[in-house]
């Protein structure tokens, strides 16, 4: 197919169209000019080390971009932290900032300390002076976009003069006026009173929920105008001051406003933004997404660095292939910076005791490709920085946070400058950005909460406890052991964070983490068991909790992600409901201590203590022991039945009516609580009338007032049908029955007899001489009973 060059206007658009060219015939001249340039300074080298030896996840996805990319190969863990503990230094390379065409030439100048350090470019030219330098932003104007920058926030000002006495709330007042004409904006605002007149200052997000943006301009000015004074009986003029981009000009704006109000400042909602802290938390956490901002990302700003005293001129070489091979086809400059050659002063930032290499790149490449910038890439610039530097005799190695477990960085929005000489110290610009300084700048431990992390984490202690099993060298093995104790000492506190009900952390980010922390719960490594009803309670609590904390500050633009979170939390509640559910069916045992459970144990601790009162604490312990045997065999029954234990029904019936028997002895002896448990039992009150027609006396139970303990005043008699049969047929057991347990349990009875056996395997013979024994003490309990009330009359 014939190619016209011509039909570009562009220059990069015929470059771009001339590779694309090349490359669908196969072949493409530039590139392999370009290879053959660079062939004497990249060298390729096997990386040292096994590779991947421990299969980990991570590392394997390294090893996949690596070889799509082009870039150096993970070496292993091990290799990688046997370097680290023989004295090896980390491979730093930081991403410093993005920017547009418009701030090439700041950035050049800052990297060439206005023109007095020598620049080097991706051919290998050295620049100096401003003439040299202001040439590379021609050479690349083709590559920059210069992409305005999203108009974000703006400030207005409204009057409003009113025509008749006012005596409402001016704050209400404004408040309406600005809701007609910002619609359903964010703002924020404040009213200075003047007579008759209010002026009303503010700031306003120029985005609404349907993505309009207002320009913050004239034309705008009228359009909101316009809106408000419709409406309006009195007097009303709107203006727009001015206009900036992202969360740092709304935060400076709102702040300033809040300044100089003395914090009279309210929202849309009427919320109270009083101080400084709320106005940044206001525009940060609440603002930021609704923003939708944009800047231009024409350039790149990076930094390599290396430890002080390394060698100049070797760390010089490897940054330039480091350079060269990961940003080859892309326009770029780098200037190396050294305490010895730094003409800035040392009060000024200049003179760092640490030696670096600045480097600014175009983001774009002739052809059109971007730059990606990506967790990923970082990792693969780190890996082929600390490659570059080994084949100039550094030792560097390329090093993840996560592997001892360090604490995030904090960027250079979070901080500011406060002191230069040495290692530059910062302030920290809120409480958020104090805490991460801190923890950065005095290494304190952070174990990761992700899952991907968590498994890398795990995938670096195990490699850092084989290095001290095999390693020979005992500051090796002690270093390894360090990093040990870290990520042990890391993961501990973060297993002691508990989830709190309230603390500083109240915005929607904040308790968006401490939710998807409570729906994570029991991890499979830190036991492989299930919960326990008890700790299922406070799990089930915890999210709950989460759940209504998240949706207190949940902002509109979140809701439906929210609800989405919460359906799911709600159905892995349910389903870990369910897996308890089944395993108590199972027979499994589980430490129900939820609210329900614990009040049933307060009932049968009040009805034993009522039947105690009632009939004597030997007549009670009599009567517990002989049901409990009763409701045994009734439950090994129903066990048997449901074919959930293999056993003969016929000899646990056997058992059972001998238990009943020897209840209904005891009962017709004259116990009076277990003659009042058989006005709700039909079988042992069956087994009764058959104890007390055998023993003579023919007594009608439901009528039978003789013994004061016989019966309970406050239960009716039930009448017992000819022919009502016993087994299976009694009458439904009481509120304090529905547990299967005996009503005459005690906590500590019933919990022996719920963590023992199904059965038992005593014949029925062996209770026969006992059954003579109770008689015989029943008896002799009768007639002192009779001598007592013959020597009182």
């Amino acid at each position: 197919m014939e190619f016209f060059l011509g039909a570009f206007e562009n220059d990069w658009e015929r470059r771009r169209a001339a590779i694309l060219h090349e490359r669908s015939l196969g072949r493409s001249k530039a590139a392999e000019d370009e290879a053959r340039r660079r062939r004497g300074s990249v060298v390729a080298v096997a990386p040292r080390g096994r590779l991947l030896g421990n299969g980990s996840r991570h590392e394997a996805a390294s090893l996949a971009r690596g070889g799509a990319m082009g870039g150096a190969v993970d070496v292993s863990m091990r290799s990688r932290f046997k370097a680290l503990a023989s004295g090896s230094q980390p491979a730093v390379v930081k991403l410093a900032s993005f920017g547009g065409g418009g701030r090439l030439g700041a950035m050049i100048s800052y990297v060439s300390r206005g023109g007095e350090i020598v620049v080097e470019n991706e051919r290998g030219d050295q620049l100096q002076g401003r003439d040299e330098l202001s040439a590379v932003g021609v050479d690349w104007s083709h590559l920059m976009k210069n992409r305005a920058e999203s108009r974000d926030i703006g400030s207005f000002e409204l009057k409003v003069v009113h025509t008749q006495n006012f005596d409402g709330d001016p704050y209400e007042h404004a408040r309406a006026l600005l809701k007609r004409g910002l619609g359903d904006r964010s703002f924020a605002f404040a009213v200075r009173v003047d007579g008759q007149a209010h002026t009303v200052e503010g700031v306003t997000v120029l985005r609404d929920s349907q993505g309009e943006r207002l320009t913050a301009d004239s034309k705008a000015t009228d359009i909101v105008g316009g809106r408000i004074a419709a409406g309006a009986e009195d007097g009303v003029s709107f203006r727009f001051t001015g206009y900036g981009n992202g969360t740092d000009f709304g935060t400076s704006r709102l702040r300033d406003m809040v300044s100089r109000h003395d914090g009279a400042v309210q929202t849309e909602t009427g919320r109270s933004v009083g101080d400084a802290k709320q106005a940044g938390d206001l525009v940060q956490l609440e603002w930021r997404a609704q923003l939708h901002s944009r800047k231009s990302r024409d350039v790149m700003h990076l930094i390599v660095s290396a430890r002080a005293g390394t060698d100049i001129a070797r760390f010089q070489a490897a940054a330039r292939d480091f350079l060269a091979q990961e940003f080859a086809g892309h326009r770029y400059v780098f200037a190396l910076h050294d305490p010895g050659h730094d003409p800035k002063p040392e009060q000024a930032g200049g003179k760092r005791p640490h030696v670096h290499v600045h480097a600014v790149v175009a983001t774009r490449r002739g052809d059109g490709e971007r730059l990606g910038t990506t967790i990923g890439t970082f990792r693969q610039w780190r890996l082929t920085m600390a490659e570059k530097a080994r084949q100039h005799g550094i030792d560097m190695e390329m090093t993840d946070r996560r592997e001892r477990a360090s604490a995030p960085a904090y960027g250079q929005n979070q901080v500011r400058p406060t002191g230069r000489r040495g290692r530059t110290e910062h302030e920290p610009t809120s409480a958020a950005s104090r805490s991460r300084y801190e923890a950065k700048r005095s290494d304190h431990r952070n174990y990761p909460r992700s899952e991907v992390s968590v498994d890398y984490s795990y995938a670096a202690r195990r490699e850092w406890q084989n290095l001290v099993k095999d390693s020979v060298d005992k500051s090796t093995r002690d270093f390894a052991q360090a990093q040990i104790h870290r990520l042990d000492e890391a993961r501990g506190i973060e297993g002691r964070i508990e989830f709190e009900t309230s603390g500083d952390g109240t915005s929607y980010s904040d308790r968006r983490t401490k939710l998807v922390k409570s729906i994570g719960g029991f991890r499979e490594e830190d036991g492989m068991r299930q919960m326990t009803r008890q700790e299922f309670a406070l799990y089930e609590k915890q999210v709950e909790t989460a759940l209504v904390q998240a949706e207190s500050v949940v902002p509109p633009s979140e809701r439906t992600d929210f609800d989405e979170i919460a359906s799911a939390a709600r159905d892995h509640v349910r389903a870990r409901r369910e897996l308890i559910e089944l395993q108590e069916r199972t027979g499994e045992r589980a430490m129900a201590t939820n609210e329900a459970d614990r009040q049933l144990e307060n009932d049968a601790n009040a009805r034993w203590d009522g039947a105690v009162a009632r009939h004597g604490q030997q007549t009670a312990e009599a009567a517990n022991d002989v049901m409990l045997k009763v409701e045994h065999f009734r439950d090994a029954i129903e066990l048997a039945q449901a074919g959930e234990i293999k056993a003969d029904k016929v000899d646990l019936q056997a058992s059972l009516n001998l238990e009943l028997a020897r209840a209904a002895e005891l009962g017709a002896a004259g116990n009076g609580l277990v003659r009042e448990i058989a006005e709700v039992d039909t079988e042992l009150r069956i087994a009764l009338e058959a104890a007390e027609r055998s023993r003579g006396r023919n007594v009608d139970f439901k009528r039978d007032g003789r013994d004061t303990d016989d019966a309970s005043p406050q239960n009716g008699s039930a009448s017992l049908e000819p022919g009502e049969q016993g087994s299976h047929d009694r009458s439904p057991a009481p509120a304090a029955d529905r547990d299967n347990h005996s009503p005459l349990e005690r906590p500590v009875e019933r919990e022996a007899k719920s963590s023992g056996d199904t059965m038992r395997s005593e014949p029925a013979q062996q209770h026969i001489p006992r059954l003579e024994q109770l008689q015989s003490e029943a008896d002799e309990e009768r007639e002192r009973g009779d001598r007592d009330s013959d020597r009182q009359e």
